[in-house]
């Protein structure tokens, strides 16, 4: 579509014209030395009397090119535009970021899966994650791993194969074999910060307790819901397990209700598949469409023609006048 940016300036078209009717040529008289028998001393002289002054009029080729190029030059000043089909972008509106246990009991063969049979804990994680991560096309996402510390594997992004691919490659005790819980925490309120959407939520998966942190878990908790970070925990472990290897539901539980998350137990993976579905389910996509039109100026076009009307006119009048020049030589 074809626009001008600045139509009122066609006001100025018949300027030119109020010029010459409101404020015509000026014309003054000047004394003459008045010579009796004018003509008999000229003949006299051998001298062709002239008119005593001449005044150029425009002919009507100069008059069109003139005033063609006072129209090209008034549209130019207008600055037309051509204005392209809208081209919209999605800004989400929520980071999410994914904080996964791979201490070295998520190798343990002891998740019960779809069929019945038992598999590694991190598999079942993978599986689960990795088609959660696929439902969310309109969130930034973030991979954080945790084990003796945390690890930040994907920074927020919208490439989410990337993260899944992420995802498939992680393994059991590739961030040692305890759990820094709390210290996951702070690693993710440190990325938060980077991060200027309204909405930040970040989920917790793990199979243990706390046994590797600088910062208690209550306490990264605390900080978390000053930075208005909402966090969900899920925990897969087994509650009933002694030591190191037991899921401290009870902590898991006060991170959630501190910063206004919720606390979810995956038993098996159908169970791990509800767990995220509802966490689809209470966080849905938030997205900003912002859409713009892009404009192309092409002021440029007539301010080229008329230059080019003036000089082609100025060019052949020169040109015309000098070969007449010589042949009346």
């Amino acid at each position: 579509m074809y626009q001008l940016d600045l139509p009122w300036l066609l006001l100025a078209m018949p300027l030119p014209l109020l010029v010459w009717l409101l404020f015509p040529a000026h014309r003054e008289t000047s004394a003459s030395v008045r010579l009796p028998f004018f003509s008999q001393v000229a003949k006299a002289a051998g001298i062709n009397p002239t008119q005593g002054s001449v005044i150029a009029h425009r002919s009507w080729v100069q008059l069109a090119c003139e005033t063609l190029a006072w129209c090209l030059i008034v549209l130019a000043l207008t600055r037309p535009q051509f204005v392209e089909p809208p081209v919209e972008k999605i800004e989400p509106q929520r980071d999410l970021l994914l904080a996964l246990d791979l201490s070295q009991s998520m190798d343990s063969r002891d998740f019960p899966s779809a069929d019945g049979s038992l598999e590694a804990r991190v598999d079942a994680v993978r599986k689960v994650v990795a088609d959660f991560v696929a439902r969310r096309g309109g969130d930034r996402i973030g991979l954080i791993a945790f084990g003796d510390a945390p690890y930040p594997l994907v920074p927020f992004t919208m490439d989410h194969k990337t993260v899944q691919a992420v995802i498939a490659g992680t393994l059991p005790g590739m961030a040692g074999p305890r759990t820094a819980l709390g210290d996951a925490i702070g690693l993710a309120i440190k990325m938060f910060e980077t991060t200027t959407v309204p909405e930040k939520v970040l989920i917790v998966l793990t199979d243990g307790n706390d046994t590797a942190s600088r910062m208690p878990p209550a306490k990264a908790a605390q900080i978390a819901k000053q930075k208005n970070v909402v966090i969900h925990t899920v925990g897969i472990g087994d509650p009933k397990a002694t030591g190191e290897d037991k899921l401290d539901t009870a902590t898991l539980q006060k991170i959630a209700a501190d910063t206004g998350g919720r606390y979810f137990f995956g038993g098996d993976q159908t169970q791990l598949s509800a767990i995220y579905d509802t966490l689809d389910t209470i966080t849905p996509q938030d997205q900003k469409n912002l859409s713009w039109r892009p404009r192309i100026d092409l002021f440029h076009w007539p301010l080229t023609a008329a230059i080019s009307v003036l000089a082609l006119f100025y060019l052949i009048s020169g040109l015309t006048g000098l070969f007449g020049r010589r042949a009346s030589a």
